[in-house]
C-alpha cells in the first residue's frame, strides 16, 4: 500500500458517478457489447498515465509548469484557452457528481438528495482548504477501496461468463448514433484530460512531502541511482496498478448491468442512483446498497480530484504557487480556481440543472480537448532538454501518438453525434 498512491487515486478517480452512469447506459443499452473496449483502453490509459507519471518524476514538475516551458507565449495562450475549458467543464462534472451523492444518500434512505449534495461540497471544500495534503491522500487512498464492491455486485449478477469472454475478444460494432455516442462516451471517460493534469500534480506533491529535499521535489535525475530505480519502479506499479483497477471496476458494471438490466429490458439508465435502483428486482437489496455506496465514496474522491487538475494546470502555467500542500495564503490563486470548481458545481445542484444535460456538455468539451492536451503531453514527453533520459522510448511514442489520434477521431464522433450528423 506505500508504493500506491497518485495512480490509485487517478485510477479511482476516473470512475467517477459520471463514468458509472456511461457504463451502466452501455450495459443496460448495448448488453455486453461493449466489452472489447476494456482491454483496449486499459492499454492506452496505462501508457498515457505513465507518461504524466514520469514526466512528474523525471521533472519534480507539474504539467501546467512543464508546458510553460515547454512553448512559447502563443503556444501557453492556447494551453490556457484549452486549460479554461476543462475548468469549465470539471466544473460541471463536479455538479453532477454532488448531485449524484445526494441521490445515493436519498436512495439509502438517509434524506433529501438537494441537502446531501450541497452538505458534500461543503465538507469536500473545507477538507481540501484546511487539511494537510498527508491526511489528504490517505483519505483519497480509502475512499479508492470503495471501487471493490462493484467487483462484489457481480456475484449477485447471474453472469453467463462464457458470453463475457466472447464479447470481450469478439469486437461487436455497429454504426448507429446510440452506439457510437456510448463508444464516445466510454473513451471520454476513461482518457479524461482532467486525469492528465491531476496524475502530474499528484506525484509531484508525493514528491515534496517526501523527507529527501525538504520542501521541494527531488526529480529522479537529482536522486541516488538506487533510489531512483526504486522510485520509479514503485511509481510504475502504482500507475499499472490504479488503471487496472479502474479499468476493472468498468469491466464489472458493463458485465452486471448487462446481465441484469440489459437482460430484461431496461435499455434507459441517466443516472448512477437509477442503474443502482433499477437493480433491486433483479440482483436484490444488497447488490443495491453496494452500488449506491460505490459512487457515493468515488463522487467524494473526484470532486477534489477535478477540482484540483484544471486548477495546478492553469497556475502552473501561469507561473503561481499551486498544491493541496499548501496553505491558501501561499496558493491563492489555486484555491481560488478550486473555489471556483467546487462551488460552481454545488450551485449547479442547487438551481436544479439537469445532471445528464451536464454531463453532455462535459462529454463534448473533454472529447474536444482530450486530442490537444495529449499533443501537448507527447511534446513535453519528447523533448530532450526537460526530460533528459527519461524521455518517451518507442513504445510510449507509438502508443501515446496512436491514442491521440483515436481520442481525435472521438472528439469529431462527439461533435457529429451531439450535432445529429450521425443517424
Amino acid at each position: 500500500m506505500r508504493a500506491l498512491g497518485p495512480g490509485l487515486v487517478t485510477g479511482a478517480s476516473d470512475d467517477d458517478p459520471s463514468g458509472i452512469a456511461t457504463y451502466s447506459q452501455a450495459g443496460a443499452k448495448f448488453g455486453m457489447a461493449t466489452l472489447w473496449t476494456a482491454p483496449i483502453t486499459f492499454v492506452l490509459m496505462t501508457v498515457v498515465q505513465e507518461i504524466c507519471d514520469r514526466t512528474a518524476l523525471a521533472t519534480g514538475s507539474s504539467l501546467g509548469e512543464l508546458a510553460r516551458r515547454r512553448f512559447t507565449h502563443r503556444g501557453r495562450v492556447v494551453v490556457g484557452g484549452l486549460l479554461v475549458a476543462l475548468l469549465i467543464a470539471n466544473a460541471l462534472n463536479i455538479g453532477a457528481d454532488l448531485a449524484a451523492i445526494g441521490a445515493g444518500m436519498n436512495l439509502l434512505h438517509l434524506g433529501p438528495a438537494p441537502l446531501w449534495a450541497l452538505l458534500a461540497g461543503m465538507v469536500i471544500s473545507v477538507m481540501v482548504a484546511s487539511g494537510s495534503f498527508a491526511r489528504i491522500a490517505n483519505v483519497f487512498k480509502i475512499l479508492s477501496l470503495a471501487l471493490l464492491a462493484y467487483f462484489v455486485v457481480l456475484f449477485f449478477a447471474n453472469v453467463r461468463w462464457a458470453d463475457v469472454l466472447h464479447a470481450t475478444v469478439v469486437p461487436h460494432i455497429r454504426w448507429d448514433a446510440g452506439y457510437v455516442a456510448i463508444l464516445v462516451a466510454v473513451l471520454g471517460t476513461t482518457i479524461s484530460p482532467y486525469l492528465f493534469f491531476w496524475q502530474t500534480a499528484h506525484r509531484v506533491e508525493e514528491l515534496q512531502a517526501e523527507d529527501l529535499g525538504g520542501d521541494d521535489a527531488v526529480p529522479l535525475p537529482e536522486r541516488p541511482a538506487e533510489d531512483a530505480k526504486v522510485k520509479q519502479r514503485r511509481s510504475r506499479l502504482d500507475v499499472i496498478t490504479g488503471m487496472a483497477l479502474s479499468n476493472g471496476v468498468m469491466f464489472a458494471i458493463i458485465v452486471a448491468s448487462a446481465a441484469t438490466l440489459g437482460a430484461h429490458g431496461v435499455g434507459s439508465i441517466d443516472s448512477a442512483a437509477q442503474a443502482a435502483d433499477a437493480l433491486r428486482p433483479f440482483a436484490g437489496d444488497v447488490a443495491v446498497v453496494l452500488f449506491a455506496f460505490g459512487f457515493i465514496a468515488t463522487g467524494a474522491l473526484a470532486v477534489p480530484v477535478l477540482a484540483g487538475s484544471a486548477s495546478s494546470g492553469l497556475a502552473g502555467l501561469l507561473g503561481r504557487d499551486w498544491g493541496y500542500s499548501r496553505s491558501v495564503r501561499e496558493a491563492p490563486l489555486f484555491y481560488v480556481l478550486v473555489a471556483v470548481g467546487t462551488i460552481g458545481g454545488s450551485l449547479a445542484t442547487l438551481i436544479g440543472a439537469n445532471p445528464i444535460t451536464m454531463l453532455v456538455v462535459v462529454a463534448i468539451i473533454n472529447g474536444i480537448a482530450a486530442a490537444p492536451f495529449l499533443i501537448v503531453l507527447m511534446l513535453v514527453a519528447a523533448d530532450r532538454r526537460i526530460m533528459g533520459d527519461q524521455r518517451n522510448g518507442r513504445v510510449a511514442t507509438t502508443i501515446g501518438w496512436g491514442t491521440t489520434a483515436v481520442m481525435l477521431v472521438a472528439g469529431i464522433a462527439a461533435l457529429a453525434t451531439a450535432s445529429g450528423l450521425v443517424k
